[in-house]
C-alpha cells in the first residue's frame, strides 16, 4: 500500500510482521531478477535501476546475505521466469487516483483479479493514461528523525551534496526528492554520513490529493489497497488519497 511516502506508511512497514515481510522480500525479489534479466547487469555499482531496487530491498529490512544470494543466482542464470510488466490505472470510491504496477507470468489472470478489486471496492478500472497524467516518477528518500536529532541546517548541506534535489522535515522524518535514476546513490551518500534511511525508491507522486470524507468511502479504500498489496502479482500501488 504506497502512496506518496507518509510517515504513517512507513511506521506500517516498519512494524510488518515475519509474513508480511517474507512477501515483500518475493516481491522485490522478482522485481531484481526481471531487471537483470531486461538490463543484462547483476552488479548494482553500473545498474542505476538495480541499485535502486538493491537499496528498496535494504529499506524493507531484507539481510545482506539474502540480497547478494539473490543477485549471484540471476547473474548465473539459474532463474528462469517469464515475468512480464503490466500497469493498470483506474478510480477507487469517490474518484480517487489509482496505478497498480505488477509482474505477472499471467497477464489474463491478473487483469481480471485486478478489475475484480476495484468492482468489489466501489472503483472502476479505467484505460491506459486515465490516471497517470496526475503523477510525476521521482526518487523518493525517507530519513528517520523521529528523536528529532537531525540538525536542519546540517541536514541541508549534506542533502544537497549527497546530489539530491530538496528536501522537506516532516513528522519523524525527513523527506528527500532525487532524480529516480540516482535515488540508490542517493541513499548510499546519506548513510555513509550516518542518517537512517528507512525508505529509498522512484515512486509515482500526485500532483493534487483527494480527501475522503465518507465512512463507508474510507473503509472500502482501505480494503481495494490491502487486498492489491496481498497480490503476489502486485508490485506497486499508487494513490492519490489524503490519508490521515
Amino acid at each position: 500500500m504506497s502512496g506518496h511516502s507518509k510517515w504513517s506508511t512507513i511506521k506500517r512497514k516498519k512494524g510488518e510482521k515475519d509474513g508480511a515481510r517474507a512477501k515483500v522480500f518475493t516481491k522485490i525479489s522478482r522485481e531484481i531478477l526481471v531487471c537483470i534479466k531486461e538490463t543484462g547487469s547483476a552488479d548494482p555499482s553500473n545498474n542505476s535501476r538495480l541499485a535502486t531496487l538493491v537499496q528498496k530491498a535494504k529499506s524493507n529490512n531484507i539481510p545482506n546475505d539474502n540480497i547478494d544470494r539473490l543477485l549471484k543466482k540471476a547473474a548465473g542464470g539459474a532463474e528462469k521466469n517469464d515475468y512480464e510488466n503490466c500497469v493498470y490505472e483506474g478510480y477507487g470510491p469517490n474518484g480517487v487516483a489509482v496505478i497498480v504496477e505488477c509482474l505477472t507470468d499471467n497477464r489474463n489472470r491478473t487483469a481480471g483479479e485486478i478489475r475484480h478489486y476495484f468492482d468489489k471496492f466501489g472503483g472502476n478500472l479505467g484505460a491506459s493514461g486515465c490516471v497517470s497524467f496526475m503523477f510525476s516518477l521521482k526518487g523518493i528518500v525517507v530519513l528517520n528523525n523521529e528523536d528529532g536529532d537531525i540538525d536542519e541546517d546540517k541536514a541541508m548541506e549534506d542533502i544537497l551534496e549527497s546530489g539530491a534535489e530538496d528536501f522537506s522535515f516532516e513528522e519523524g522524518c525527513v523527506e528527500i526528492t532525487t532524480d529516480p535514476a540516482v535515488v540508490g546513490k542517493v541513499a548510499e551518500a546519506l548513510t555513509a554520513l550516518g542518517y537512517e534511511v528507512i525508505s529509498a525508491e522512484a515512486e509515482q507522486v500526485p500532483s493534487t490529493y483527494t480527501r475522503l470524507t465518507d465512512e463507508e468511502h474510507i473503509k472500502k479504500m482501505g480494503l481495494l489497497l490491502e487486498t492489491l498489496d496481498d497480490n503476489d502479482d502486485v508490485q506497486n500501488v499508487w494513490h492519490n488519497w489524503e490519508m490521515e
